[in-house]
């Protein structure tokens, strides 16, 4: 054998039967940084997610009072200082509304998701992460994950206008999506293609030439809407595809163990052991290439965590609690922001526990973290606080305070979707259309 890849199988045949033996990691599909994937010339693929949390921040608690690298981290943002490096933090950006009215809670999060005023979730465009997931997403076995660790299903993912991608709230159904029936342990050494996979491929490309006479038949709005739902059949098709083939050996890699809990609560406590959780079965799902794109929502935008043994939710918090006359602001609300700091510090840990080539999974991660709104109180959509982490393979810079002083928010989401590889110039409508990246984030 005169030339070997990561994805060279023995081949043999019992009883009959085909059967193939993949190759373990070996140091010759490495370069010399242990990086890129020799065979290929390709680096270890770059995966990009969103994490989101609700009811936005106490502005003196978050926003550094100065620009650039040196800056004091805020109180809130205390706990984040070991990944300072690995940061990149966005004050004063907004989402302009054009005389759109403000939808409470959802016009933020999902202006800043596509670019454009949108007043309710009849979205009229894909969200960043689906363009992305439509460049990056398809040498996986699922083009996206969406999870929620507060027991609701939303993830302000849109395909578009009444079709998102609804979240896995429970650890232990995401487990067995994962790692259940159907997944590929990339380093058995015996592979042998499931049936139930090959006859579900057989059966998509048995209709193919019935799905091409049916386009030639139909008007221009039909035909619109059937390409839409052709292309999740292609989409399938390919995801099907990849697991007929043996999965490529991870390095460092176990199978983790089957959690036992349903995590359905919004009790802070509960919602941050889901979250540990989940966290650490998305960062396995990474480095084992289950997926390169991601959608984790820690709280609604309408945040529904609450203390234990309370009643009474963060977001009515934000609207019924005095401001304490000592501190300047909402004391009980302040607990919420701050704990949704703790738990994307926790987030973080999660991705670089995993070692990946010669750093760690983070940095082959791009993950843009955000709230729906800066003031919960007065829902304002400006200033909505964002944070970016990781490097992206190296694709983008981080460790920074960049404030952009009322600049379309439209702006990072151009700029994030370049540095993932999307070929896209301009991005976003009406006064939020912009062609003017953050230069500041790119490498």
């Amino acid at each position: 054998m005169s030339f070997i890849s990561r994805r060279t199988i023995l081949r043999g045949a019992i009883g009959g039967a085909a059967v193939g033996v993949s190759l373990p990691l070996l140091d010759c599909f490495l370069d010399s940084n242990g990086t890129a994937l020799a065979a290929t010339g390709q680096r270890l693929p770059v995966r990009f997610g969103t994490w989101v949390w609700g009811c936005g921040f106490i502005p003196e608690k978050w926003i550094p009072t100065t620009v650039g690298s040196g800056y004091a981290m805020p109180a809130d943002l205390a706990p984040l200082e070991p990944y300072r490096d690995k940061l990149a933090l966005f004050s004063g950006f907004d989402v302009k509304l054009d005389g759109v009215a403000n939808k409470p809670h959802i016009t933020g999060c999902l202006g800043l998701r596509t670019g454009i005023p949108v007043p309710n979730e009849n979205v009229k465009a894909p969200t960043l992460d689906v363009l992305i997931a439509q460049k990056i997403g398809g040498n996986s076995r699922f083009r996206s994950l969406e999870v929620s660790t507060c027991g609701l299903k939303n993830s302000y993912s849109y395909h578009a206008a009444g079709s998102p991608n609804p979240s896995e709230t429970s650890p232990a159904a995401l487990y067995r999506r994962i790692f259940g029936a159907g997944f590929q342990d990339p380093n058995t050494l015996a592979f042998e293609p499931d049936t139930r996979i090959m006859a579900r491929r057989s059966v998509l490309s048995a209709v193919t030439e019935d799905r091409r006479k049916l386009m030639r038949t139909v008007g221009a709005g039909d035909r619109q809407r059937l390409d839409e739902y052709f292309t999740s059949i292609r989409q399938i098709e390919q995801q099907l595809d990849l697991q007929l083939q043996p999965p490529a050996p991870v390095k460092d890699f176990s199978r983790p163990a089957a959690p036992a809990g349903e995590g359905k609560g919004s009790e802070m406590g509960q919602v941050m052991e889901t979250h540990r959780i989940m966290a650490d079965l998305l960062a396995k799902a990474l480095q084992v290439n289950q997926t390169h794109v991601f959608n984790v929502l820690f709280s609604d935008t309408a945040s529904n965590l609450r203390r234990e043994g309370e009643t009474t939710t963060h977001h009515t918090l934000t609207h019924e609690e005095p401001t304490d006359p000592q501190l300047g602001y909402q004391k009980e609300h302040s607990y919420f922001a701050t704990q949704s700091m703790v738990a994307w510090k926790e987030f973080l840990d999660a991705l670089s526990a995993i070692p990946e080539g010669d750093g760690t999974l983070l940095d082959n991660c791009l993950v843009l973290a955000h709230s729906d709104c800066s003031i919960a109180k007065a829902h304002a959509v400006e200033g909505i606080p964002v944070m970016v982490a990781g490097n992206a393979g190296g694709a983008v810079r981080t460790g920074y305070h960049l404030a952009g002083n009322g600049d379309s928010i439209a702006r990072l989401g151009l700029t994030v979707q370049q540095a993932m590889g999307v070929q896209v110039e301009r991005w976003g409508q009406l006064s939020m259309e912009t062609n003017r990246t953050v230069s500041e984030l790119i490498a």
